[in-house]
Protein backbone atom coordinates (compact mmCIF):
# COMPACT_ATOMS: atom_id res chain seq x y z
CA UNK A 1 0.00 0.00 0.00
CA UNK A 2 0.78 3.33 -0.37
CA UNK A 3 2.42 5.46 2.50
CA UNK A 4 0.50 8.44 3.72
CA UNK A 5 2.78 10.61 2.36
CA UNK A 6 1.61 9.83 -1.22
CA UNK A 7 -2.15 9.35 -0.50
CA UNK A 8 -2.33 12.94 1.54
CA UNK A 9 -3.46 15.82 -1.30
CA UNK A 10 -1.75 18.93 -0.53
CA UNK A 11 -1.96 22.44 -2.52
CA UNK A 12 0.28 22.90 -5.10
CA UNK A 13 1.34 26.20 -3.59
CA UNK A 14 3.25 24.50 -0.74
CA UNK A 15 5.61 23.26 -3.29
CA UNK A 16 6.91 26.61 -4.34
CA UNK A 17 6.67 28.43 -0.75
CA UNK A 18 9.47 25.83 0.79
CA UNK A 19 12.80 25.31 -1.06
CA UNK A 20 14.21 22.13 -0.82
CA UNK A 21 18.05 21.98 -0.26
CA UNK A 22 18.74 17.98 -0.57
CA UNK A 23 22.27 18.84 -2.42
CA UNK A 24 23.76 19.93 1.28
CA UNK A 25 23.27 16.16 2.82
CA UNK A 26 25.26 14.49 -0.45
CA UNK A 27 27.95 17.27 -0.49
CA UNK A 28 28.48 16.92 3.63
CA UNK A 29 29.10 12.87 3.18
CA UNK A 30 31.26 13.70 0.24
CA UNK A 31 33.30 15.77 2.59
CA UNK A 32 33.44 13.55 5.37
CA UNK A 33 34.64 10.64 3.22
CA UNK A 34 37.83 12.46 1.93
CA UNK A 35 40.48 10.85 3.79
CA UNK A 36 39.31 7.71 3.57
CA UNK A 37 42.91 4.84 3.19
CA UNK A 38 40.83 2.84 0.22
CA UNK A 39 40.10 5.62 -2.42
CA UNK A 40 38.75 2.97 -5.17
CA UNK A 41 36.40 1.56 -2.28
CA UNK A 42 37.06 -2.02 -3.03
CA UNK A 43 39.00 -3.83 -0.10
CA UNK A 44 42.00 -2.77 -1.31
CA UNK A 45 42.22 -5.27 -3.86
CA UNK A 46 44.58 -3.79 -6.64
CA UNK A 47 43.75 -4.06 -10.11
CA UNK A 48 45.92 -5.42 -13.02
CA UNK A 49 46.30 -2.91 -15.89
CA UNK A 50 43.29 -2.61 -17.94
CA UNK A 51 43.85 -4.43 -20.70
CA UNK A 52 41.35 -5.71 -23.36
CA UNK A 53 41.78 -9.61 -23.21
CA UNK A 54 40.98 -9.45 -26.76
CA UNK A 55 44.05 -7.84 -27.71
CA UNK A 56 46.27 -10.98 -25.87
CA UNK A 57 48.46 -13.14 -27.69
CA UNK A 58 45.95 -15.77 -28.72
CA UNK A 59 48.36 -18.64 -29.46
CA UNK A 60 50.31 -17.82 -25.96
CA UNK A 61 49.90 -20.27 -23.46
CA UNK A 62 47.03 -19.59 -21.14
CA UNK A 63 46.04 -21.65 -18.40
CA UNK A 64 42.23 -20.47 -20.03
CA UNK A 65 42.73 -20.64 -23.85
CA UNK A 66 39.14 -19.01 -24.11
CA UNK A 67 39.96 -16.00 -21.73
CA UNK A 68 43.52 -15.60 -22.33
CA UNK A 69 44.14 -15.92 -18.59
CA UNK A 70 46.73 -17.82 -16.51
CA UNK A 71 45.62 -19.29 -13.44
CA UNK A 72 45.45 -17.44 -10.12
CA UNK A 73 45.62 -14.32 -12.05
CA UNK A 74 44.29 -11.14 -10.61
CA UNK A 75 40.55 -9.80 -12.36
CA UNK A 76 40.22 -6.74 -13.42
CA UNK A 77 37.21 -4.89 -11.91
CA UNK A 78 35.80 -4.36 -15.39
CA UNK A 79 36.31 -7.69 -16.18
CA UNK A 80 32.92 -7.78 -17.88
CA UNK A 81 33.68 -4.97 -19.79
CA UNK A 82 37.38 -6.50 -20.66
CA UNK A 83 36.82 -9.79 -21.17
CA UNK A 84 36.72 -12.05 -24.20
CA UNK A 85 33.25 -12.15 -24.31
CA UNK A 86 32.13 -8.59 -24.34
CA UNK A 87 32.01 -6.81 -27.59
CA UNK A 88 34.95 -6.81 -29.69
CA UNK A 89 36.64 -3.05 -30.06
CA UNK A 90 36.58 -2.42 -34.25
CA UNK A 91 40.22 -2.21 -35.08
CA UNK A 92 40.04 -2.99 -38.83
CA UNK A 93 39.57 0.66 -40.20
CA UNK A 94 40.26 3.68 -38.25
CA UNK A 95 37.67 6.68 -38.17
CA UNK A 96 39.38 8.83 -40.60
CA UNK A 97 39.65 5.55 -43.35
CA UNK A 98 35.82 4.98 -42.60
CA UNK A 99 34.59 8.25 -43.47
CA UNK A 100 37.42 8.43 -46.60
CA UNK A 101 35.74 5.17 -48.14
CA UNK A 102 32.10 6.11 -47.04
CA UNK A 103 32.41 9.49 -49.25
CA UNK A 104 33.68 7.51 -52.04
CA UNK A 105 30.78 4.90 -52.23
CA UNK A 106 28.54 8.32 -52.07
CA UNK A 107 31.26 10.12 -54.98
CA UNK A 108 30.31 6.95 -56.30
CA UNK A 109 26.66 6.23 -56.58
CA UNK A 110 26.03 9.99 -57.20
CA UNK A 111 28.58 10.04 -60.13
CA UNK A 112 26.67 6.78 -61.55
CA UNK A 113 23.35 8.82 -61.32
CA UNK A 114 24.75 11.52 -63.12
CA UNK A 115 26.12 9.81 -65.91
CA UNK A 116 22.48 8.11 -66.30
CA UNK A 117 20.98 11.17 -66.12
CA UNK A 118 22.70 12.61 -68.71
CA UNK A 119 22.87 9.66 -70.96
CA UNK A 120 19.10 8.92 -70.40
CA UNK A 121 16.85 9.52 -73.54
CA UNK A 122 14.21 11.54 -72.03
CA UNK A 123 11.65 12.48 -74.67
CA UNK A 124 11.71 13.04 -78.64
CA UNK A 125 12.98 16.12 -80.12
CA UNK A 126 10.00 17.45 -81.45
CA UNK A 127 6.57 16.45 -79.35
CA UNK A 128 4.36 14.39 -81.29
CA UNK A 129 1.07 16.14 -82.56
CA UNK A 130 -2.35 15.12 -83.41
CA UNK A 131 -4.69 16.62 -85.68
CA UNK A 132 -7.57 18.62 -83.47
CA UNK A 133 -5.69 17.36 -80.80
CA UNK A 134 -7.94 13.98 -80.68
CA UNK A 135 -10.70 15.64 -78.69
CA UNK A 136 -13.51 13.56 -79.90
CA UNK A 137 -10.73 9.92 -79.67
CA UNK A 138 -10.16 11.27 -75.80
CA UNK A 139 -13.58 11.63 -74.83
CA UNK A 140 -14.75 15.32 -75.17
CA UNK A 141 -14.18 18.31 -73.49
CA UNK A 142 -13.10 17.59 -70.28
CA UNK A 143 -10.59 14.85 -71.22
CA UNK A 144 -6.63 14.80 -71.42
CA UNK A 145 -5.15 17.20 -73.55
CA UNK A 146 -3.18 16.03 -76.66
CA UNK A 147 -1.07 18.87 -78.53
CA UNK A 148 -2.44 19.56 -81.68
CA UNK A 149 -0.97 20.75 -85.06
CA UNK A 150 -2.42 24.66 -84.44
CA UNK A 151 -0.44 24.60 -80.49
CA UNK A 152 3.24 23.62 -81.86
Amino acid sequence: MLSKQFAVARPLSNLFLKPRILSIRSQVRCLSQADIDDPGMNGGYINPPREKRQFRDPYGDWWDKQERRNFGEPVHEDHDILGMLSLHEYTHFTPARGFFLMGCFITAVLGLCGVVRMTYPDRPSVPRTFPGGLDKELGGKGALWAPSDEDV
